[in-house]
């Protein structure tokens, strides 16, 4: 992406939400996502089920302190997505909530 681009779609929320894939928000009306009131949505989804382009778009859009801000609270990312924010964001895994608060991988039934 070029400077220009990263500097357009920073003033510019709308720029940003359509340049995201739009799969990743197949179950709400794109049109009426707010880049700040929806910040922990995007920034889960994108890590989660996004693009190496949706990746860089976020980052240059909230950059990598916000995205590491959001997705070290979550409470159930996938260990595929944590990995991911971790080297990506370069945060240790330790500093995730989710890793430090993995629950219990003992099944009550036997299958």
């Amino acid at each position: 992406m070029e400077q220009n681009e990263m500097s357009e779609e920073k003033t510019c929320p709308k720029t940003y939400l359509a340049s995201l894939s739009p799969t990743l928000f197949w179950d709400i009306d794109r049109s009426k996502l707010d880049a700040e009131q929806s910040k922990r949505l995007i920034i889960e989804r994108v890590f989660t089920r996004g693009s190496l382009d949706d990746l860089r778009a976020t980052i240059a859009w909230y950059s990598k302190e916000q995205a590491g801000e959001v997705l070290t609270k979550l409470n159930y990312p996938d260990p595929k997505t944590l990995n991911l924010a971790s080297i990506i964001l370069d945060i240790p895994k330790e500093k995730f909530k989710y890793y430090t608060t993995t629950p219990s991988k003992e099944r009550h039934w036997k299958s």
